[in-house]
């Protein structure tokens, strides 16, 4: 009896070391965690305009997000987040430029300055407009097959496998089918996460239009001068094929969640990276990059409201995406690799400027050959990336067409572009890959266009 007691505590005290030692293993993380549950409840509440309970067990209700506890003010709009009282995060949303989480140094008493909008109305029926669309029945459209398509992605009453929000799908520029999970509508604003990649490339493209620069120049990195990186060019970055570190792991603390999390500027943390390969030789995915080149975005503009008013004036509100906002670091920054909302309906007008080559309703956004160049496949990214695009050339998707190209983000957040189907298909959800078949859901949409 007396040894299996002693064994019983031995068991008790290795068994209580195990905990320790995971918990300490897993402290730092927690930042992370309740850094993400407060900055999402603050964006979705203030900026999303959902409810605090709509948001907690909705958005943030998943594995290990749902441990953190909010706290919502409303009138001052600040989130906090902690689990258990440990690692409280805090969030503020401040007016024109969403949502941020802040740290001992922020000066609540500082001025923010917002970008200026640029709102268009127009007597235009939807995508040019915002006015109800005619009568879209056509022919060459088998609607009965669409509705059943779009109705695959949805949860059953008493699922929650594929935890689809919205589906949006334009042929030829006209609405064939939208529909929303219960709680939301077509003014409600979703976050696209990495879809905000695809928006900050488009500015590229429209900066290019101006011959203000070309991707062949080289990056404009006072760090990387005269050092093994000075030839990279915006062309390898918007490729992701620069050849710097980078840890995009979302699971640790990580470059990326180091990024999101804790960093003031997010432009930096991609710049003092060293080079592992050659530019142009090896392909990998980076939030990184995508914040390094919204702070060289900056540096084309002469004045910080100049870089604040330039997306919306000469690309957002001139297609009438006027729900559209990018969020901002506390530096001022875009968060050019994840913080873009909007509604469906406007996400979908991004997919249709496009399909249309740049041209909105007789105007040139963008080249026509920009979309040829986001769409040529980085070198060795197997036909999967383009820049800042997500390509089908190598045949991810083996039942939709190779020309289809797509804005992809977090949680299957997509923006498909089918140019020989004149197709645009939009879905917004909260799983991706792992609980949707997103292969079977194009190829049935694609088999319902004669």
């Amino acid at each position: 009896m007396k040894l299996s007691k002693k064994i019983i505590a031995l068991v008790f005290l290795i068994l209580l070391g195990v905990i320790c030692v995971v918990a300490l293993m897993n402290y730092p993380k927690l930042t992370v965690l309740t850094g993400y549950s407060a900055k999402h409840m603050s964006s979705s509440v203030f900026l999303g305009d959902r409810t605090v309970a709509f948001t907690d067990s909705v958005d943030n209700n998943f594995a290990p997000v749902h441990f953190a506890d909010d706290k919502v003010d409303l009138k001052n709009k600040v989130a906090t987040a902690s689990v258990f009282g440990l690692k409280e995060r805090k969030a503020i949303y401040r007016d024109g430029v969403g949502s941020v989480l802040i740290n001992e140094d922020f000066d609540e008493n500082k001025p923010v300055a917002k970008p200026k909008r640029f709102y268009t109305e127009t007597e235009l029926p939807y995508p040019y407009g915002n006015l109800p669309q005619k009568d879209t029945v056509s022919d060459a459209i088998g609607y009965d097959k669409i509705d059943t398509a779009v109705n695959s992605i949805f949860d059953t009453p008493g699922e929650n496998l594929q935890k689809t929000r919205a589906v949006l799908v334009l042929y030829k520029g006209h609405i064939i089918a939208e529909r929303y999970s219960q709680g939301l509508d077509k003014n409600s604003r979703l976050l696209g996460w990495s879809m905000t990649k695809s928006i900050l490339a488009t500015i590229f493209g429209v900066l290019e239009k101006e011959e203000v620069l070309t991707t062949k120049d080289r990056a404009p990195v006072a760090a990387w001068k005269n050092d093994d990186r000075e030839d990279i060019t915006l062309h390898n970055l918007l490729q992701m094929n620069c050849g710097l570190e980078w840890n995009e792991d979302y699971t640790s603390l990580s470059d990326v969640t180091r990024m999101l999390y804790l960093d003031t500027d997010m432009t930096t943390s991609q710049i003092y990276k060293k080079a592992r390969h050659t530019p142009n030789q090896y392909w990998y995915y980076s939030s990184g990059v995508s914040n390094l080149l919204s702070g060289i975005l900056r540096t084309y503009f002469d004045t910080y409201q100049e870089y604040l008013d330039y997306p919306y004036r000469e690309f957002i509100d001139k297609i009438g995406m006027h729900s559209m906002l990018i969020e901002t670091d506390l530096a001022g920054n875009y968060v050019g690799s994840s913080y873009a909302w909007a509604t469906v309906r406007d996400w979908g007008k991004f997919g249709f400027l496009y399909l249309n080559k740049g041209n909105w309703n007789g105007e040139q956004i963008f080249k026509p050959e920009w979309v040829d160049y986001v769409t040529t496949p980085s070198p060795t990214s197997e036909g999967d990336y383009g820049a800042h695009f997500w390509l089908n050339a190598g045949g991810f998707y083996p039942d939709a067409p190779r020309d289809m190209f797509s804005a992809n983000g977090f949680q299957g957040q997509r923006v498909f572009i089918i140019p020989s189907k004149d197709l645009v298909v939009v879905r917004f959800g909260l799983k991706g890959e792992e609980g949707v078949d997103f292969n079977a859901f194009l190829k049935n949409i694609v088999a319902a266009i004669k």
